[in-house]
C-alpha cells in the first residue's frame, strides 16, 4: 500500500494505517534525530515526539513533498528543539557543553590508537560545532544514513542544490579547519 493510501486511511481514523507508516519510517526518523542529538536515548524520545506530532498534524499534510520528507522535517525540528533545551539543562546542571555523543571504538585498539582516535573524534566534534548551523545541519543529515539530498532539502526547507552545496561547503570548511589543527588527509 502506498504512503498516500495509508495517510488517507489514517486521516479517516484507521490507526493501523498510521502504524504501518511508523514501521516503514522508524529507522529513518531515528537516524535523523540521532544526527541532530548525538544521543541514542534522546533520539528515541525525539522520534516518538515526532511521530506523535505527525499523527496530530496529519490533516495538514498536503502531499507537496513525500510523506517521508514531511515526517523527517517534523523530526528534524523536534530534535533541534530538544537539542537546544537539552544543552541548556546540561549546562545549568553540570556546566558542560558536550553531551551524549556515542563513543564507538574498534575492537581491541592499542592504548595509543585509542588515544589518537578519541582525540580526533573530539577535534572533529569541536570543529563541527563551530560550523554555521546551516552547514552543520546539512552535514549531520548527510552523514547520518538513509537521507537523499531531496529529503535533506525537504527537511531543511531549501532547494536540493542548496542542500548539496551546504554539505560540500561544510566538508570543505571542516577539512580546512582540521588541516589548520595539524590533521592531514591520508
Amino acid at each position: 500500500m502506498s504512503d498516500a493510501e495509508l495517510v488517507e486511511q489514517a486521516r479517516q481514523g484507521n490507526d493501523a494505517a498510521f502504524g504501518q507508516l511508523v514501521e516503514r519510517y522508524q529507522t529513518a526518523v531515528f537516524r535523523a534525530a540521532l544526527a541532530a542529538l548525538g544521543s541514542k536515548e534522546e533520539a528515541e524520545d525525539a522520534a516518538q515526539d515526532a511521530f506523535l506530532a505527525a499523527y496530530r498534524k496529519l490533516h495538514m499534510f498536503r502531499g507537496d513533498a513525500s510523506f517521508k520528507t514531511w515526517l523527517l522535517a517534523i523530526t528534524w525540528r523536534h530534535a533541534l528543539d530538544r537539542r537546544g533545551s537539552l544543552m541548556r539543562r546540561l549546562r545549568r546542571v553540570f556546566a558542560v557543553d558536550d553531551a551524549g555523543w556515542p563513543q564507538i571504538e574498534h575492537p581491541a585498539p592499542s592504548q595509543e590508537q585509542a588515544l589518537v582516535r578519541r582525540e580526533l573524534r573530539e577535534q572533529v566534534r569541536a570543529v563541527v560545532k563551530t560550523l554555521p548551523a546551516k552547514y552543520r545541519d546539512a552535514l549531520l543529515l548527510s552523514t547520518s544514513g538513509n537521507h537523499t539530498f531531496e529529503e535533506i532539502a525537504g527537511i531543511l526547507r531549501v532547494p536540493v542544490g542548496t542542500a548539496k552545496w551546504r554539505v560540500f561547503e561544510a566538508r570543505r570548511q571542516l577539512k580546512r579547519k582540521l588541516a589548520g589543527l595539524g590533521y592531514v588527509d591520508e
